[in-house]
C-alpha cells in the first residue's frame, strides 16, 4: 500500500484528465481541478473531455472541481499545467495544501525567464513540501485509452518515487521510481526543443537517414547538458530521456515536432511565435543554450532551433551550419 489514497489533479488539459484517468483506474480517489467550468461539468456529466480528449469515455469516472482547495487538500498532488506558468500555480496550490503533502511536476521545460529547472520553482515556491516529477515517453490519448504506457516518477527522497509509482500504477500504465530529478528534468525539457529540430528535417524532406542521425545527435546534446547536471547515465538513456525523445521527435501527435514539420514545411514564418503555450521546445530553446553555456556544454542542434526560431538565421542556414561543423570522434560524444 502506497498510502497515498487520494490525488488531486491541478489542470483539465489532456495530460492532466488522462493522468487522473490513470490514479482513477489505480484504484485512488481522484478530484480533478480546472478553471473551466464548462470542462468541470462536461466531466461530472460523464460525457468527458471533449474541448481536449475528444471521443475519450472516461471510464472509471473521474470527478472534477472549480475549486482548488478540495484538489489541493488530497494526499498527493499531480501539477499538470503548462511549464512556464509553474511559479505562479504552485504557490496557489501550497497555500491550500497540507504541509507534507508531495507536489508532482508533470509538465516539461525550463522557466524562460530565470533559466531554472521547475523543481527549482517548486522548491522556492513552495517550501518544506516534498518534490517530485513524471515524466517519460506518454500521449495524453494513449494513456486515455488505456494503451500501455511506460513512465518514471522522480523523487529527491526515493521512497517517495516508489510510493507515488505504486499509487499511480495499473494495468496499462507502468511508472518506474528514481531518485534523479535533474536527469528526468532535463530529459523532458531538451526533447521539446530537440522534437522541433527533427520535425524541421522531416519538413523539408532531408529523408530517414538525416532523421535517425539527428536523432542520435540530438541524444549526445541532451546526454552531454545532463552528465554536466550531476544526472545520472542510466537515466538518461531510460524512459525520460531516450525513451522520450524517440517518441517526441518521430510522431505528429508531439506539438513540438509537428510544430518543426510546419517550419520545415514553410507553413509558418521564420521568427514567427509557436503556435501556441504547448508548443514548450520554443520557449525552452534559448534557456537551454544559455545553460549550456553556463556549464560550458556545446549544444549546437538546440542553438540551431534557437536561431531559427529568433530569425537569426535561415533553416537552409542553420543545416549547413550543422553539416559543416569540425569532425570529430564520435566517442568524444
Amino acid at each position: 500500500m502506497s498510502g497515498i489514497a487520494r490525488i488531486g489533479v491541478i489542470g483539465g488539459g489532456a495530460w492532466g484528465t488522462a493522468l487522473a484517468l490513470c490514479a482513477r483506474r489505480a484504484g485512488r480517489e481522484v478530484l480533478l481541478y480546472a478553471r473551466d467550468a464548462a470542462t468541470v461539468d462536461a466531466i461530472n456529466a460523464g460525457r468527458g473531455n471533449p474541448a481536449h480528449l475528444p471521443g475519450i469515455a472516461l471510464d472509471p469516472p473521474v470527478r472534477a472541481t472549480t475549486d482548488m482547495s478540495a484538489a489541493a487538500g488530497c494526499d498527493a498532488v499531480l501539477l499538470v499545467t503548462p511549464a512556464q506558468t509553474t511559479a505562479t500555480v504552485v504557490p496557489e496550490v501550497a497555500a491550500r495544501a497540507r504541509p507534507g503533502t508531495p507536489l508532482v511536476l508533470c509538465a516539461k521545460g525550463i522557466e524562460r525567464t530565470t533559466g531554472r529547472l521547475l523543481s527549482e520553482v517548486l522548491a522556492e515556491a513552495a517550501p518544506g513540501f516534498p518534490r517530485a516529477a513524471l515524466s517519460g515517453p506518454g500521449f495524453a490519448t494513449d494513456v486515455a485509452r488505456g494503451l500501455p504506457t511506460a513512465v518514471t516518477i522522480a523523487a529527491d527522497d526515493p521512497l517517495l518515487a516508489d510510493r507515488l509509482s505504486a499509487a499511480l500504477a495499473g494495468p496499462t500504465f507502468r511508472p518506474y521510481a528514481s531518485g534523479d530529478l535533474t536527469g528526468v528534468e532535463i530529459g523532458g525539457s531538451l526533447k521539446n526543443v530537440l522534437a522541433i529540430a527533427c520535425g524541421i528535417v522531416a519538413g523539408r524532406g532531408l529523408g530517414a537517414s538525416a532523421q535517425a542521425a539527428l536523432i542520435a545527435r540530438a541524444f549526445a546534446e541532451l546526454t552531454r547538458l545532463g552528465l554536466a547536471l550531476g544526472a545520472r547515465p542510466e537515466t538518461l538513456t531510460g524512459l525520460s530521456g531516450l525513451g522520450d525523445l524517440v517518441l517526441t521527435a518521430t510522431n505528429l501527435q508531439s506539438r513540438n515536432f509537428a510544430f518543426g514539420i510546419a517550419l520545415g514545411k514553410s507553413e509558418v514564418a521564420i521568427g514567427a511565435p509557436a503556435s501556441g503555450p504547448l508548443v514548450e521546445g520554443a520557449a525552452t530553446a534559448p534557456v537551454a543554450v544559455a545553460m549550456g553555456a553556463r556549464h560550458g556544454v556545446e549544444l549546437p542542434v538546440c542553438k540551431a532551433v534557437a536561431d531559427v526560431l529568433s530569425g537569426r538565421i535561415s533553416i537552409d542556414g542553420a543545416i549547413e551550419t550543422l553539416l559543416t561543423r569540425p569532425l570529430k570522434r564520435e566517442d568524444a560524444v
